[in-house]
């Protein structure tokens, strides 16, 4: 006999509230519902109507990302079908449109949302070219946010602009709102000629390369996430420690604040009644042919790394045999 929930919202039955999040979080699992609850508002319309990953925590488990939904989920919660390159397989993905379907998430214990860059019903066009700036280990957010100028003035020299949030984890998102005019390719060879722009613009900080042992210390600029990829949304938490979230902040202000500033607890004081994100985000801009030109004579780094990996591999069993 299933056990009566502690409470239930919008008809959403939530069970175990008092269980802690997961270890590092300080938080417990009522404390996510509260937060995904109070920010449903602007959390909501970076996830409608888009193909969506969770990375959820049961207890006593490791975090895991689910994308295709389980077989007990409500028939109210809208889905889609769309193929996986990477599994090759098609993936039933929730779109979690509503309040009720945010709530069965977060009972369901899923603290991060990775939507996709694509709309369901629109799937050969991204809305967004992302940067993702990642930095090398250790305390190195300050390398992120000198990286994120980088993209903010390579962006400005194609007469382009984007908004900038935090990752949530230890580095910066730079999002650019594109029109539907171009193909998912054209949109990711843009996206590798920024990143290489702003490689250009200070080399000895960004790099665009792929393989982690040939960063050097620098800031990866990464243009992968396109197509089909997801990046985590505005206002969605991070299972990391403190439980950060995901926080949109103004360019001017990027370089005085933490990740760890922006967590379950701070975020909903913090927001009060704004929504930073929307404020931000520019309108929607054309790509010139010229960029995307450039773009396309830049190999694309998953694949050229992959190449490059299989010619070292061959490398070292020659260097092995000769040995």
């Amino acid at each position: 006999m299933a056990s009566k929930p502690d409470e239930t919202r919008d008809g959403v039955p939530l069970t175990n509230l008092d269980q802690p999040l997961f270890d590092g979080a300080d938080a417990t699992k009522r404390d996510l519902v509260d937060y995904l609850d109070v920010v449903r508002d602007r959390l909501l319309p970076e996830l409608r109507d888009r193909p969506l990953s969770v990375i959820r925590v049961r207890p006593g488990q490791q975090a895991f990302m689910q994308k295709n939904v389980p077989k007990y989920t409500p028939s109210w919660v809208r889905t889609v079908p769309m193929w996986a390159e990477a599994s090759k397989r098609e993936v039933s993905y929730a779109l979690c449109d509503d309040r009720r379907t945010l709530l069965w998430f977060a009972n369901q214990r899923a603290v991060e949302y990775h939507p996709t860059l694509v709309r369901a019903d629109r799937w050969d066009r991204v809305t967004h070219l992302v940067l993702d700036l990642d930095p090398p280990e250790g305390e190195t957010f300050d390398l992120a946010v000198q990286a994120a100028r980088l993209v903010r003035q390579a962006l400005a020299d194609v007469g382009l602009a984007g908004a900038v949030k935090t990752s949530g984890a230890k580095g910066v998102h730079v999002y650019v709102p594109i029109d539907d005019q171009v193909t998912i390719e054209d949109a990711a060879a843009a996206t590798r000629a920024i990143a290489a722009r702003a490689e250009r613009i200070d080399p000895a900080l960004a790099t665009t390369a792929f393989v982690r042992e040939d960063r050097g210390g620098k800031v990866f600029v990464d243009s992968t996430r396109s197509g089909g990829a997801t990046v985590v949304a505005a206002y969605s938490p991070r299972v990391r420690p403190g439980a950060p979230v995901s926080f949109p902040v103004g360019w001017e202000d990027i370089g005085q604040v933490s990740p760890a500033d922006f967590t379950l607890r701070t975020t909903p004081g913090l927001l009060a009644d704004t929504d930073p994100w929307e404020a931000q985000l520019p309108a929607p801009q054309s790509l010139s042919a010229d960029l995307i030109e450039e773009g396309r004579a830049i190999p694309i780094a998953r694949v050229q790394a992959m190449h490059e990996g299989k010619r070292r591999a061959r490398a070292r069993r020659a260097s092995e045999a000769d040995s």
